[in-house]
This record gives structure tokens, C-alpha cells and sequence, in this order.
């Protein structure tokens, strides 16, 4: 009856009317199926608190068309035409979504639009009936079947409401995005009972704002796939916030209609190892302590007795700005160095005096392996130069080189510092902390060219560094040390 398209709004549908029906293959559905998802939207988009919430998706049809109010019979019909009507006649114009014929119904109650012809008031983020721009020869429309049609009105139960705009989620992975519009079409169903109990004509939304609640989301599949044993292949995954509503400008960057959030496969790869296994506890330590701070009560004023529920995920925000902000990434979260940020702004509280136990050298790796690509050979170098500079440190105390290794931030006094360490560990009867190739093959990319990731790459050393003297108890001894030489090198960086 149905098959996927690799269309976001028809395939989200097709998902989500899976899920209704508690069936996981399109293969497996049948005409009745059809009917029972043609039957709800007949029976609840016409009524509160679908009435409202479509709004979102289907701007002046006739599920929301205020005219429409008085005469419930004309979204009965209008409901009719877009719902059940998805075996009738055709015409000899092809659906742009599934290349099967266009339907040749008229969408519209009063049968005044051309047969088969879909506009924003059937599929978001089209054109109007009267916008004729950026169409070929003025030909308004788009020619729909009736089954792509039907798919694309069921898309806003599988998707979130959030920021009062609909999260839909779509992969190359049917599965994945079957998980997706399975957890939003239960929460919407369970929202849609909460609001008509309650009289209410507001469907509630998801607390999260939407990249937060995506990571969230996925990480909840993933446990959830790996417990039920399902041995599937990591894929690339992409979300679709969108309003249909026409109040906003699409050439507007902070609020824009359509914004698209992407996970490559190397990311959802990362977050599907790291929910799972022996990075789970470390990875959920971080997460844990990068959801939102509550706000602070105003001076004078006593804190609300009103439970706080975080909207966003500072770690899990924070995924959508790789790879090009790497070493943000784990400057912040690996590191555990504080940010200049909002007060309720977990970044800005993090602090390695406190935080030295959630560095993980072995999640680090991970990262670097998964997201970043890093040659193998490059990151043994790393592992191996921070040990020897741990020990270095823990044995001689040297407590002037861990002040400046953190905060050096020109290669030549970088190099120097090295050198002088080198020294003084052959002094002390210690092997070379570092000799040429392996700094080569860490820090330069020739003779006296530094590589363009140098900082992060000392930044990694850092983190086995710190790791090293947290488990031997060096950090423990010297935590104003540490918290100097954090402070200081972030100021100078920020200056």
C-alpha cells in the first residue's frame, strides 16, 4: 500500500502511520490500515486539541480554517477529501513524491482547486493558492496522489511539538526513524488524551528545545535497540524543525521556518557506542552535569517552589557544532574547563578542582577515533606522551611545567617548556619524556611548522595528563594549582 520515498514529509508520515498501527513494514499494511489512519484524522483533527495544534502544519485548511467554525459539516468534508480519498480516480500528471498519478480530487470543499493540485495548505512549506513566484509557467501547485497526501496529513503525529513548531526526524535507516515517530506518536497521543481531559484546547509540549530533545531521543533508541539485542548499523540522521504558520521569514537566521539539524554517521556512530557499554558511565557522568542550571533567584526574592525542568543540554548541543568546533568540545566538556556564559549555562561552573574525576581518556579516544578520524598512530602518541608527562610531573612535582604546559599558547615557548622538561627528567635519572618523531607526528607537520591542530592536540595531552595525576592523587594535593592554571589560560585565551 505505502512505500518509503526519501521524502521527509511523506516518509515521517509513513512512519508514523506505521507506528499507529503498531507495525514496523510498510509492506505489511493493508487497505484497512489506510482506513483506521483516515478514520482518526476524520475524527480528531476536526476537534480540539488537534483543531489548534494543526495550525503548525496545515496554516487555513480546513481542519483550522476559522470560517469553518460555524459549520462543522465543512470540515467533515474537507476531512473526507484529504483522508479518504486515496484510491479514487487519477489524472495524467505524476505525483512529485511517489511518481505514481496524481489524485483527481480537488482538495478543497468547494472543489474550486484544479484535481490533484496540493498547496501549503495541504503540504508545509509550500506556496499559497494565489503565489505563483518560482513556479514554472505559473502553473500553481504541486500534483499529489492520494496516498502521499494521506501520508503527508499524518505527518505531524509522528513528529514533536516543539517551540511551537513540529520535530520531525528522518534517516536512511527506516528503522531509526520508525523509533523516532514511535516515541513522538505516543507522546502525542498521550498529550492529545491529556489536553481533553483537561478541557483544554493546547496540546503541552515537549520541555526541550529541539536539538537537545533529538540527542536525547536517540541516545533513548539506542538503549532501547541494544537491550532488545538488534544488532543495527550506525546511519546519518536528519531532523526538520519546521512551522507552516507564514509568520515567520525564511530569511530570517534566528527564526527562520525551517531549520535543519544533521547528524552524520560518524556522530550517530559515536552516540550509539557511547550510550551503551564501558563508556556509558563516564559519558552519562558529563551528560548529567551539562543539563541547564535552574535560574537564581533575584535579590531579595526567594527561590519558586515550581519543580524546574531543564530545556536544553549543553553537551548535547554542543554535538551539533562538530567537527568545526572541536576544540570547544573538549576543551569544555573532556577538559572540564569553565566558559564565559549565562549564569544558567552549565559550561560556566565547570571546574577541574571538582570535575578531575570525570575525565576520560578512554571516551576521549573514543571521540577522536569516531568523529574526528584521528590516525591511530597519532593518538598512541598522544596516550604515551601523557603518561610520561604525568609520571614527570608526579615525580619531581614540578608544578611550574604543569602551570605552563597548560597555559602556553605560542609553539616556541611551547617547544621550550618540553625541552626544558626533557632536561630536567634526564637529570633525574629519567628516561626522555619525548624524543623527535613522536613529537613530530603529534605537534608539527615539518620542520618548525606546527600542525593547525597543535593546541588541541596538547589539549589532549592534557586530558591523560590529568587523568594520570587525578588516579595518583597529584591533582588532589594541588588543587589551587590546577585551578590557577586553568583560570589563567582561559582569560588569556578569551582577552
Amino acid at each position: 500500500m505505502l512505500k518509503y520515498t526519501g521524502h521527509p514529509l511523506v516518509d515521517i508520515g509513513i512512519a508514523a502511520i506505521l507506528a499507529f498501527r503498531n507495525t514496523m513494514q510498510p509492506e505489511e499494511l493493508a487497505e484497512a490500515d489506510l482506513q483506521a489512519v483516515a478514520d482518526f484524522i476524520a475524527a480528531e483533527y476536526t476537534v480540539q486539541p488537534l483543531k489548534s495544534f494543526l495550525n503548525v502544519a496545515f496554516v487555513n485548511s480546513g481542519f483550522t480554517q476559522p470560517a469553518f467554525e460555524s459549520q462543522p459539516e465543512k470540515r467533515q468534508l474537507y476531512a473526507q477529501k484529504v483522508a479518504h480519498q486515496y484510491a479514487t480516480a487519477q489524472t495524467d500528471e505524476t505525483c512529485v513524491f511517489t511518481g505514481e498519478p496524481a489524485s483527481a480530487v480537488s482538495w478543497s470543499v468547494d472543489d474550486s482547486l484544479p484535481p490533484g493540485r496540493a498547496f501549503r495548505e495541504h503540504v508545509p512549506l509550500l506556496n499559497g493558492r494565489e503565489v505563483i513566484n518560482f513556479v514554472a509557467g505559473g502553473d500553481a501547485g504541486l500534483p499529489v496522489s492520494g496516498k502521499a497526501l494521506l501520508c503527508i496529513q499524518f505527518f505531524p503525529m509522528g513528529c514533536a511539538k516543539c517551540g511551537g513548531r513540529l520535530l520531525g526526524v528522518h534517516s536512511d535507516n527506516p528503522e531509526l526513524m520508525w523509533n523516532f515517530a514511535q516515541k513522538f506518536w505516543k507522546a502525542n497521543n498521550q498529550a492529545i488524551a491529556q489536553a481533553k481531559a483537561a478541557g483544554s484546547s493546547k496540546m503541552p509540549e515537549a520541555p526541550r528545545n529541539p536539538r537537545t530533545l533529538l540527542i536525547e531521543t536517540f541516545l533513548e533508541i539506542e538503549e532501547q535497540r541494544r537491550d532488545a539485542q538488534q544488532d543495527e548499523q550506525p546511519a546519518a540522521v536528519t531532523a526538520y524543525h519546521l512551522s507552516n504558520s507564514g509568520q515567520s521569514n525564511p530569511l530570517d537566521e534566528k527564526n527562520p521556518p525551517l531549520a535543519i539539524y544533521h547528524l552524520p554517521l560518524q556522530i550517530t556512530d559515536f552516540l550509539a557506542t557511547v550510550s551503551g557499554g564501558a563508556y556509558q558511565d563516564a559519558w552519562n557522568a558529563i551528560a548529567r552535569r551539562a543539563w541547564q542550571r535552574p535560574p537564581q533567584p533575584k535579590r531579595g526574592k526567594t527561590a519558586s517552589d515550581e519543580p524546574f525542568t531543564p530545556k536544553y543540554n549543553r553537551l548535547y548541543e554542543d554535538i551539533f557544532r562538530l567537527p568545526e568546533g572541536t576544540r570547544a568540545f573538549v576543551r569544555a566538556h573532556f577538559l572540564r574547563l569553565p566558559r564565559r556564559a549565562a549564569p544558567d549555562d552549565p559550561t560556566a561552573h565547570y571546574s577541574l578542582a571538582t570535575d578531575a574525576n570525570l575525565v576520560s581518556w578512554n571516551l576521549v579516544e573514543l571521540f577522536l577515533r569516531k568523529v574526528i578520524r584521528m590516525n591511530e598512530n597519532r593518538i598512541a602518541e598522544i596516550r604515551t606522551l601523557g603518561d610520561r608527562l604525568a609520571n614527570y610531573i608526579n615525580a619531581l612535582d614540578d608544578q611550574r611545567f604543569f602551570r605552563n604546559f597548560f597555559r602556553t599558547t605560542k609553539p616556541y615557548e611551547f617547544r621550550t617548556a618540553l625541552i626544558k622538561a626533557n632536561m630536567a627528567a634526564i637529570k633525574a635519572n629519567m628516561p626522555p619524556l619525548i624524543t623527535l618523531d613522536p613529537y613530530i607526528t603529534v605537534f608539527e607537520d615539518g620542520d618548525e611548522m606546527m600542525r593547525v591542530d597543535w593546541m588541541l592536540a596538547r589539549d589532549l595531552v592534557l586530558i591523560r595528563m590529568i587523568e594520570q595525576l587525578y588516579n595518583n592523587g597529584w591533582i588532589g594535593k594541588n588543587p589551587e594549582l590546577v585551578i590557577e592554571a586553568a583560570q589563567t589560560e582561559r582569560d588569556e585565551n578569551e582577552a
